[in-house]
């Protein structure tokens, strides 16, 4: 018995340092810059927290975090607003760059420690195939948080007698899949 939780132990320990290694999975990003923008990100966040909440999007939790802008230790973070449903998550950055704003998100699927680890991962694995309703399902929340984010990059370009985004600055890159 103690053989088979200093196993599990090892796998769990090797799992944390793959996932720790590991890029994030990038589903879908979206970026724009709207030159001559001036913005707070805090209100931008605090207005799609509340088009987010309108949306009803079931299991979706809502947080800031911090997110490094290179090495994790040493370099200066920036504040995103992160959307979790699931196993993916929705990072949302809004901030001052040069003379204008930019807005970008991120659909991705982070490392997963017990995915990363052997025995425990492949027995995963065998379980948890995507399945249509999963791909179908990221996709729809995918879609959702990303009209939350436009609805609310539209409201303050309006206010600020901005010109609105046109319908390819509105599209996302979809990685993946063959795209």
């Amino acid at each position: 018995m103690l053989y088979v939780v200093l196993v599990l132990g090892l796998c769990l320990l090797i799992g944390l340092g793959r996932a720790y290694a590991s890029d994030t999975s990038v589903l879908k990003h979206w970026s724009q810059l709207i030159d001559g923008l001036e913005c707070s990100s805090k209100e931008f966040y605090a207005s799609l927290k509340t088009a987010l909440h309108a949306r009803k999007i079931p299991g979706i939790s809502i947080s800031e975090v911090e997110v490094s802008e290179g090495a994790a230790l040493v370099s200066a973070k920036r504040l995103y607003l992160r959307v979790k449903r699931g196993d993916v998550h929705f990072d949302v950055c809004a901030a001052p760059f040069g003379r204008g704003f930019f807005f970008s998100s991120w659909l991705v699927a982070p490392p997963s420690v017990l995915r990363l680890s052997p025995i425990i991962g492949w027995v995963m694995a065998l379980f948890s195939q995507p399945t249509y309703f999963r791909l179908d399902t990221a996709g729809m929340f995918q879609a959702a948080a990303h009209a939350a984010v436009l609805e609310v990059v539209d409201g303050v370009t309006s206010a600020k007698g901005i010109r609105a985004l046109t319908e390819s600055e509105r599209k996302p890159i979809m990685r993946g899949f063959g795209a």
